[in-house]
Parts: C-alpha cells; sequence; structure tokens
C-alpha cells in the first residue's frame, strides 16, 4: 500500500519535431491533459515546422507541459558544424571516445560547441511557447532550463563532460537533468513478464544505471529531487497490459526512495515518407516506423487513467 506517494509523477514523450507526424501525434496526446512533460529534438529537417505546430496549439491546451531539450548526437544534422552536415557519431563510438586519450580535448570542444547550439535554439523557442501560453492564460509550471537526450547519450562520459562544461561556460540554469537509472526490482517482481522483456534493452537498464550514478550526483548537489525513469526495458513497447500490472510496483518504489517518477513513451509514429537523411534506415524500420509506436501512444493514455 502506497503511503507516502512521490511529489512528482510525470507521463512524458520523448521525440517531439523528429517528424510532422510524431509531433502531430504527441500534440494529440497534449490537447488530451495526457502529457505532463515532453522532451524536443532542436536537430530534425522539420523542427521549425514542428515548433510552429506547437505554438499555434498553446491556446487550446488545458496545460503547457514543461519542455526539455532532447539533446541528439547520434543523429540528425549538425547545428554547430558546417551547414546541412550529419552527425555521424553513434552511442558506442562516443562511449570509447570516452577512453581515447589523443584528441579527447577536441573531441570535447566539438561536443561543447554542438550541445550549446542545441541548447541556445530549442530553449530559445521553449521560452517563446512559455510565453505564448502566459499570454493566453495557460499554465505552465516550467521556470529553467530542463536536458535530456536521444538515446541517453547525455550520460556517456565524454558527453557528461562535455555538458557540464557547457552549463558552466554559458551559464545555463538548469531545473532538471534526465537520470536514465531504471530500477530492476519492479520488473523482476512480474515473473509472468520474463520472457517479454527483450534482452538488448536489458543490457542498456544495466549500462544506463551504472552511467546515471553522476546524474544522481548532480542533483543532490544541485539541490533536486532526485528521480526514477520507467521505460528502458520496456523501450518501443510500452502496452498497457504491463504497464497496468507494474504501475504499483514502479509508483511504491518511488515512494519509498522519496524519487520523483518520470514514465517515458515514444507515442509518435513515422510516416515512411516522412525519411530524411539524419535518419539511419536501421533505426526508422526497427523503431520510429514501428507499430508499436500507436500502441505506446494508448498506453500513454492510460497510464494518465491510472495516477
Amino acid at each position: 500500500m502506497l503511503v507516502n506517494p512521490p511529489a512528482v509523477m510525470d507521463i512524458h514523450a520523448d521525440d517531439y519535431a523528429l517528424t510532422v507526424n510524431t509531433s502531430s501525434q504527441i500534440l494529440d496526446l497534449m490537447r488530451e491533459g495526457v502529457l505532463d512533460s515532453i522532451s524536443i529534438i532542436p536537430n530534425s529537417d522539420c523542427y521549425e515546422t514542428c515548433i510552429s505546430m506547437l505554438k499555434e496549439a498553446i491556446p487550446s491546451l488545458p496545460f503547457l507541459p514543461v519542455m526539455s531539450v532532447h539533446l541528439n548526437l547520434v543523429e540528425g544534422y549538425s547545428l554547430s558544424g558546417q551547414e546541412g552536415s550529419l552527425i555521424t557519431s553513434s552511442w558506442k563510438s562516443l562511449f570509447l571516445d570516452s577512453f581515447r586519450i589523443i584528441h579527447r580535448k577536441d573531441i570535447i570542444e566539438k561536443l561543447v560547441n554542438e550541445i550549446s547550439r542545441q541548447i541556445k535554439i530549442c530553449d530559445g523557442s521553449i521560452r517563446e511557447c512559455i510565453k505564448i501560453a502566459g499570454d493566453n492564460g495557460i499554465p505552465c509550471s516550467q521556470k529553467k532550463v530542463r536536458i535530456d537526450s536521444h538515446r541517453n547519450s547525455h550520460v556517456i562520459p565524454i558527453v557528461w563532460t562535455a555538458l557540464m562544461e557547457c552549463i558552466d561556460r554559458d551559464g545555463i540554469d538548469v531545473e532538471y537533468i534526465r537520470s536514465p537509472g531504471e530500477p530492476l526490482g519492479p520488473f523482476i517482481s512480474m515473473r509472468p513478464f520474463w520472457k517479454s522483456y527483450r534482452f538488448v534493452n536489458l543490457i542498456k537498464n544495466r549500462i544506463l544505471r551504472v552511467l546515471s550514478s553522476k546524474c544522481n550526483r548532480y542533483d543532490i548537489k544541485a539541490g533536486h529531487q532526485p528521480m526514477y525513469l520507467w521505460g528502458i526495458i520496456m523501450s518501443g513497447r510500452m502496452d498497457v497490459k504491463r504497464i497496468r500490472r507494474l504501475f504499483p510496483h514502479f509508483r511504491n518504489k518511488a515512494a519509498e526512495d522519496g524519487r520523483r517518477l518520470e514514465i517515458l513513451f515514444h507515442p509518435g509514429r513515422m510516416k515512411e515518407s516522412e525519411m530524411w537523411p539524419g535518419i539511419p534506415e536501421s533505426s526508422a524500420y526497427d523503431f520510429y516506423l514501428s507499430v508499436n509506436r500507436d500502441l505506446e501512444k494508448e498506453g500513454a493514455r492510460r497510464t494518465k487513467d491510472m495516477k
């Protein structure tokens, strides 16, 4: 039985501005008041169009969810390099760069410049959205900069170093950096679902749990409430059946440990006609075009009913 509920339990959608259709489906949930927070990709080919869609929708929303800069260092266009150049780094290559002494300084400098540019562009749009909400009497609780990243690449050691340097250099006032540490206990407690978890996501869970320790230290030092994320092991398939059974376990775990709980969904499906060079085909067909994104949209709706 839940005695002390967590101070915050957010239903969150990643990947706003990935494509127009992705963003349109996320806006559907915003109009229904389902989403507490969203993440905005700053370096897609449709960024300006999707931001315009968001601005136009704000006056009709019940409230404006808080918005994070969804740093994208593994896909999309570089905003600090030559115009139109694609980002070619992968999660693996960035991780390996963390342990290479040669060129480390140069890599960090390039990452700082890219991170700085992405935050500046996206946060500028977020500030405009907050102003529109205020001018139209639409509630929004956001005050400062919020940061997470595509594929949680911000916790890669060399990227984290660059992010901290960027925050310090640019004097960024941060209220939130996602900690992708997902507790394993709730999944273990539900034995009937063990075979339904993808092994690769279990590996990601363990890697991100280790790498997220610095996020927890950052939260404590900055006076932020530490958090748990739910959405790694079930990434790509946050379905209603398993959410309904696991929800009490995650809610209670967050309450017991005094943490905020962020429940992560990817509810917007990309159309095949929206393929663009910044997205590898393997990612598109495995994830962005998947019907499971429709499943996650419904999962977000049902989770709202459970809160």
